[in-house]
């Protein structure tokens, strides 16, 4: 085909095609951006305040609220399930493994007393006193492999969990801690720096203190004899061989207890924490003395 030829059907086809306008014409195949992702669901257009109402304002309406209605636990009033559900005591569970986890990954030392400071130091437990939680409930959920021997304190325990850790030789307390106490212990760097008076903890409430005073439950508050006999009585009904603690190495570490009125480990109720200076100012004065007394 000659020049010529070609330069005609060149023409004739410009010629029938349309002209060239925005409603026809593309982009090069594989050319096209693909637009950037905007913030959050909206597209970035609240701001990070979320949607009107309580999103927005962060006014959050309480657990068992129906915006008016009148709520499930009041329509049946018979069953009783929500009855106080916002004032109830939470205790966010810890099971054996994670704390066997903990030990191996040397999270945790256990050649000294753990309590729930040393549990949430770890940084592989989170607890939120502002949120109704009073401390650690350890399950039995990997209680078959866990071998670890320590002195552990915890807020809650059942009897195979009590027997898992007596087994192996090691010793647990409940023990009660107010929300004050626990915020202490969540950051005590914090409260060290602000220069106050390490204060008491307080005492448990009517509805707990019976399970603390049992020797059963290794209850902070029971008799030391009567935790001795039921130490025994679980040995014989789990049929494990229970170890003699007066003749362990480690038993001044096993059998380090707090006093009732302690917070922290080696520290006292009333004394200041002076972290600049690496000092800490004790009590001198009677009166105070008698007060932070337990």
């Amino acid at each position: 085909m000659g020049s010529r030829q070609i330069i005609e059907k060149s023409l004739s086809m410009l010629r029938s095609l349309p002209r060239i306008s925005l409603s026809n014409i593309r982009d090069n195949p594989g050319s096209k951006k693909n637009p950037k992702r905007g913030r959050g669901q909206h597209g970035g257009d609240k701001h990070g305040a979320g949607n009107k109402g309580s999103g927005q304002r962060q006014n959050y309406m309480r657990l068992g609220y129906e915006t008016g209605n009148n709520p499930f636990y009041k329509r049946f009033p018979q069953e009783h399930y929500y009855r106080g559900h916002h004032h109830r005591r939470q205790y966010p569970p810890l099971s054996l493994q994670a704390l066997q986890t903990m030990v191996d990954r040397d999270r945790l030392d256990i050649t000294k007393p753990i309590d729930i400071a040393s549990i949430i130091k770890s940084g592989l437990y989170k607890i939120y006193p502002d949120q109704k939680h009073f401390g650690v409930q350890l399950t039995d959920e990997g209680a078959d492999i866990f071998a670890a021997k320590l002195n552990i304190e915890v807020q809650w325990a059942s009897e195979q969990v009590i027997a898992a850790i007596e087994r192996n030789g090691g010793t647990i307390t409940t023990a009660y801690y107010d929300p004050h106490s626990l915020f202490l212990l969540k950051n005590p760097k914090k409260f060290f720096e602000s220069g106050q008076a390490i204060p008491r903890r307080m005492i448990p409430p009517p509805d707990v203190i019976e399970y603390y005073t049992k020797a059963e439950n290794r209850g902070y508050l029971a008799d030391p004899e009567e935790i001795s006999n039921e130490r025994l009585k679980l040995a014989q009904k789990y049929g494990y061989q229970l170890l003699n603690l007066e003749s362990d190495p480690d038993y001044n570490m096993l059998c380090e207890r707090k006093d009732p009125r302690q917070i922290f480990h080696g520290l006292e109720p009333g004394w200041v924490i002076n972290l600049k200076d690496e000092c800490i100012l004790k009590l001198k004065d009677e009166d105070l003395l008698r007060f932070y007394a337990s």
